[in-house]
């Protein structure tokens, strides 16, 4: 791989795509999802598989939880992408991949990936680096929390359509915002056009994090507060459930941990499984 110098992405979003490539170099199929291109958009250095957070045993049930809220997004897209829904935004997008993996749904589709101006800029030009490009239908757009930017204003500036339906994918960010912050977010999405659909991550308290995980969990709390990115919010399911109803959401449901172990990993020989320390919220309006 060619050298690159990691500034550009972020570390989380390059632990994400990492795990997701270590999936198909080290899982046995069927793989949940297939991706290596992510790993080929971050170039990191030849030794990243002996990298601590690699670790193949250690990590498996988040690496396996990491592709499995990734394929039930992508179902979920192209579910309602069947369905006539001709917009997704992806929130917090690091280094997805859905729109060089998947041209096939992608390119029926407008799809807003939304980045920090710096990891976004860097992500541009590793595309087109690639060969990969950045096609019409997909569009980078950078929002400048820090500075103020609006997000709906900078996705109305990119062609997004808010009398349209569209699907909004959320993972890996609801952690990092309080709980107003959350809210306010939700009401947001939530005042969309009729026929829209969010799908959010969440993270469980520590309490209902599987025992024999927890350790590991608590590893990556402080690991995110030495970083300067704590977790600031929570959810137990009922308490998510309620905050979309009081956001404005038509319906919302619960997707567990163990309803994506069923879904995608029954009848595997060598046990992965996703654990339950992130989980999904998929509300609509």
């Amino acid at each position: 791989m060619p050298e690159k110098p990691m500034t550009g992405a972020d570390a989380t979003a390059v632990r994400v795509a990492l795990w997701r490539a270590m999936h198909v170099q080290i899982d046995a199929p069927p793989h949940v999802l297939d991706d290596e291109v992510g790993l080929k958009l971050a170039a990191p250095d030849d030794g990243w598989r002996q990298r601590p957070d690699m670790n193949p045993g250690a990590t498996s049930r988040f690496r396996a939880s990491i592709v499995a809220r990734a394929r039930f997004i992508e179902d979920l897209v192209v579910e309602e992408a069947g369905r006539g829904v001709r917009q997704y935004v992806i929130l917090g997008a690091g280094l997805d991949t859905f729109a060089q993996r998947r041209p096939d749904i992608a390119s029926r589709l407008r799809v807003f990936e939304v980045d920090r101006p710096g990891p976004q800029a860097w992500k541009r030009q590793r595309l087109v680096e690639l060969g990969f490009g950045v096609p019409d239908w997909l569009r980078l757009v950078p929002v400048d929390f820090e500075a103020g930017a609006s997000l709906w204003e900078q996705l109305a500036s990119a062609g997004f359509d808010a009398t349209e339906p569209a699907v909004v994918a959320s993972a890996g960010v609801s952690m990092y915002l309080t709980r107003d912050a959350n809210l306010a977010s939700l009401r947001q999405v939530a005042g969309l056009a009729p026929g829209s659909t969010l799908a959010l991550t969440f993270m469980l308290p520590l309490e209902l994090v599987e025992p024999e995980v927890r350790p590991a969990t608590e590893w990556a709390h402080k690991g995110a507060r030495a970083a300067g990115t704590p977790f600031l919010s929570f959810f137990t399911p009922p308490e998510i459930l309620a905050l979309a109803r009081d956001a404005g959401f038509k319906d919302a449901r619960h997707v567990s941990a163990a309803s994506l172990a069923q879904r995608y990993f029954a009848g595997r020989a060598d046990g992965l499984r996703p654990v339950n320390g992130e989980e999904l919220l998929v509300a609509t309006t």
